[in-house]
């Protein structure tokens, strides 16, 4: 026989009572309940959304697969962030998409990059992600570990933290080969994932994710050293310095508006650093004797060059703030924190301003940093890791300027990341 399994009338009459009770205090109190218009949420899916306590026999029946396919707890799932109205403790910011060259990837997003850039460093940062000035800002943002591109297997439980486009070595305009990935390969692959949480997450909350995302971007350094300083396919031929640089930051602001037609309204976009000043642009032109220096050991003319470009794009941004307010584009101009400790090291902790701290020759400049064993012992003393790359050391006092201001006021603007993420 089968029972009966319906609550008795009497039962659901005093729920009902107790619900319109709870409506008519908090309207008589001149507020409606803090559900948005929703009074449940109901959730089905798989690991993306249940860490395996909603299993039986979890343990058991999955032992060749993850015992923990989440940090041990729902609520660090999308459908829990989502039910809290935002993720804990992350500063109004559900992910933080990352698309830039060698100063945002130490080269594990780009495929077969030991074999195609074996006459550069192997090597571009200290050998992990985590010390560069993208990784530094999500861990203030409390952010969880950012995975590359192509480490990630588009599940919502990857993807919901954000992701690292970056490539070493991309280029603003096309590479000279296929292993130098572009802006817009990197662009592409964000509008893959845009599609992924788009059939996951529906299209309203896909779009809400995004709008509460943020999106880092960092190009340029590699298309003036590969393609201008280079002179690669003729570049210097066809343009002088001026109308690259035009070119480029007309590039960036179309990238920039494609990612606000995509829905993100909050971008963080950063200058070039002092290319003038790196071990293997001082190497390479002070064996010509006619250089200018600039009396810290950089090269002026590339500076000027850098310059040119870096205050071209601010320009630009300042513009476009004003024809999109409601979004809020910052410019972190890391040449001027570069710069100053250059200019005042001892203020900063830093005894070496000109030599890489992984490489060989002179400045350590003429042959990049092919293996970790030819890093100096202390590289927090140095400003440069390898041919083109700041050390760890300084990238941790362009993070700590970026998010609040400080050590050096006005790197970034108009706002710090601090203030953009917490608006």
């Amino acid at each position: 026989m089968v029972q009966n399994t319906v609550p008795p009338k009497g039962l659901v009459l005093v729920l009902l009572v107790v619900v319109l009770m709870g409506l008519i205090i908090n309207v008589a109190n001149g507020k409606s309940p803090d559900t948005h218009n929703v009074m449940a949420l109901y959730v089905l899916g798989d690991s993306s959304v249940d860490c395996g306590d909603n299993t039986l026999l979890y343990p058991i029946t999955h032992h060749n697969f993850s015992l923990y396919p989440c940090d041990g707890s729902d609520s660090s799932l999308l459908p829990y962030l989502l039910a809290n109205g935002k993720s804990p403790d992350t500063h109004n910011v559900m992910a933080l998409y990352v698309l830039g060259d060698s100063s945002v990837d130490c080269g594990d997003n780009t495929l077969l990059y030991p074999i195609t850039h074996h006459n550069f460093s192997l090597y571009p940062c200290d050998g992990s992600d985590s010390s560069l000035l993208p990784y530094l800002l999500a861990e203030k943002m409390r952010l969880p570990n950012i995975l590359p591109f192509y480490s990630q297997n588009g599940s919502i439980a990857e993807l919901q933290h954000g992701l690292n486009f970056g490539s070493a070595e991309a280029t603003i305009l096309k590479p000279r080969s296929q292993s130098h990935q572009s802006l817009n390969q990197q662009l592409r692959q964000v509008f893959e994932i845009i599609q992924l949480l788009q059939l996951q997450l529906g299209q309203n909350s896909a779009d809400h994710f995004i709008k509460s995302s943020l999106v880092y971007l960092s190009f340029s350094k590699d298309d003036y050293i590969e393609l201008f300083l280079g002179n690669s396919s003729g570049v210097m031929l066809n343009y002088n310095s001026q109308e690259f640089a035009h070119i480029l930051v007309n590039q960036m602001i179309h990238v920039i508006r494609i990612l606000y037609n995509a829905n993100f309204r909050k971008i963080i976009c950063t200058g070039i650093l002092p290319l003038g000043c790196t071990p293997r642009t001082v190497w390479k032109r002070y064996t010509t004797s006619t250089v200018e220096k600039d009396g810290r050991g950089c090269v002026k003319e590339i500076n000027d060059i850098v310059l040119e470009y870096n205050t071209m794009l601010n320009e630009h941004i300042v513009k476009l703030n004003s024809k999109l307010p409601d979004a809020q584009i910052v410019f972190c101009d890391v040449y001027q924190g570069i710069m100053e400790i250059i200019t005042k090291p001892e203020n900063y902790g830093f005894k070496e301003v000109r030599n890489a701290c992984c490489g060989a020759g002179t400045y350590g400049a003429m042959i990049g940093c092919l293996s970790q064993e030819m890093a100096c012992d202390q590289a927090s003393s140095f400003v440069w890791w390898d041919l083109y790359s700041p050390t760890p050391a300084v990238n941790s006092l362009l993070a700590d300027s970026a998010w609040s201001g400080r050590p050096f006021s006005g790197m970034c603007h108009p706002i710090t990341i601090k203030e953009l993420i917490n608006t």
